[in-house]
């Protein structure tokens, strides 16, 4: 007793090939690219540029909430 085979229609060879992108696969690139293009434009801007780290004084004022809720 043979299995049938089951044939595949190849979208190559009908010529016509159809891609769909949500919204968003091309807006979060876009976006992306010019937050990075303003901050090289302007680098001044950039929170990393500063002296002190952001995440530093997070850390400084959550530890300085901790021990004025134990005291």
């Amino acid at each position: 007793m043979s299995a049938r085979t089951h044939t595949r229609c190849d979208p190559a060879e009908s010529g016509s090939i159809e891609i769909q992108l949500p919204w968003w696969g091309i807006a979060l690139p876009a976006i992306a690219f010019a937050t990075l293009l303003l901050l090289i434009l302007n680098p001044t801007d950039a929170h990393a540029a500063s002296s002190e780290p952001v995440v530093t004084s997070l850390l400084e004022r959550i530890q300085a909430i901790a021990l004025r809720a134990t005291a």
